[in-house]
């Protein structure tokens, strides 16, 4: 695919557009709500356990270990510095094997997240980490969503506001083309080529048979080219109370989304094969926004749907006690995020 069908598509297309261009006209609103709490960073108070209410520079292995631990995958937190022995005797005590996923602590967009086949990649991971980072045990499931789960303050029961599918990357093969040839005919596919090209190798000339599924991406990051489905449609009651019965047991926590690897949906309604793999909180968006059939209106009308909650639960919490980010130390937590998202990019 040419360099300009590629630049059409994206400019055509608005789950391509930058963060941004997406959230720059909603800006008023965001000063609406800031005015009604008070404080432009009121988010703080949304999830008062996490740092920053889960905005932004949260450390996941903190959130982790909120969670139930039968619910999520065997996690390792590993601090810049530790030596290699030192954690492949961590690994061998959780009984963790190749191939794991290896993230950043800190960490956003999925940038930094690795699956690690072997030592080798493993030394490659450890010399360019710039932070701490965690090393987890690779779930096999092959499907993943994402959970919008909302509670208010005082009330017992949450309620889901909105699910979404995660199709991998990934090309089918036709018997006949490379990796890397199939990559090129989809555009979704093409324009992750230079990211793929550093972690694939020689992998992009392998030829799949013909109807054979190659995963690219082996986690659902919209950045990272994984196509986002609306299954808004499966929230259930089922699903709703098996999501309340997990997410009252993460203290003081309301607002935010689960990212979940799981076997069927059915399964995951009755709480069997699944495994909670993150939880985002104020930061979190509503992500089944990004199906392709959704115009950019749909997506502001989510967004603001989801600011307008965030901004009640902040005000109730903030009334109980909770504080807001002084806007010094909120212009911080930017700074200190950007500068982090520009690190993590050259990993």
């Amino acid at each position: 695919m040419s360099s300009l069908k590629l630049k059409w598509h994206r400019l055509t297309h608005w789950e391509y557009w930058p963060f941004w261009l997406i959230y720059y006209p909603l800006f008023p609103v965001w000063l609406f709500f800031s005015l009604r709490a008070r404080s432009f960073f009121f988010f703080n108070a949304a999830n008062p356990t996490m740092e920053n209410g889960g905005m932004a520079m949260e450390s996941k292995n903190d959130i982790y270990e909120m969670i139930p631990q039968k619910n999520i995958p065997k996690t390792i937190w590993i601090g810049k510095g530790t030596s290699k022995s030192a954690i492949m005797e961590l690994i061998k005590a959780r009984a963790i094997t190749f191939p794991f996923i290896a993230k950043p602590d800190i960490g956003m967009k999925a940038l930094g997240v690795e699956k690690i086949h072997d030592e080798k990649a493993l030394d490659g991971y450890i010399a360019k980490s710039p932070e701490n980072f965690l090393i987890q045990e690779f779930i096999p499931y092959k499907k993943e969503v994402g959970i919008f789960y909302v509670r208010i303050p005082g009330e017992d029961k949450g309620r889901i506001t909105g699910i979404v599918s995660k199709e991998f990357l990934a090309v089918i093969g036709d018997g006949e083309s490379t990796v890397l040839k199939l990559i090129k005919q989809n555009p979704r596919s093409h324009m992750q080529l230079g990211v793929l090209k550093e972690q694939l190798g020689t992998k992009l000339n392998t030829i799949p048979a013909k109807g054979e599924e190659f995963i690219l991406v082996p986690y659902g990051s919209h950045t990272r080219g994984a196509k986002f489905v609306d299954y808004s449609h499966y929230i259930n009651e089922e699903l709703v109370a098996k999501m309340n019965e997990i997410c009252t047991q993460v203290p003081e926590f309301y607002y935010g989304r689960l990212d979940v690897l799981y076997n069927t949906m059915e399964e995951l309604s009755r709480g069997e094969s699944f495994s909670i793999i993150e939880i985002n909180g104020a930061g979190g968006e509503p992500t089944h926004i990004y199906d392709p059939k959704h115009s950019i209106f749909f997506a502001w009308k989510e967004i603001l749907r989801h600011w307008n909650l965030l901004n009640k639960i902040s005000i109730i919490n903030h009334k109980k006690g909770h504080p807001y980010l002084s806007f010094k130390d909120g212009r911080a937590m930017l700074k200190a995020n950007d500068e982090l998202e520009s690190q993590l990019k050259l990993i």
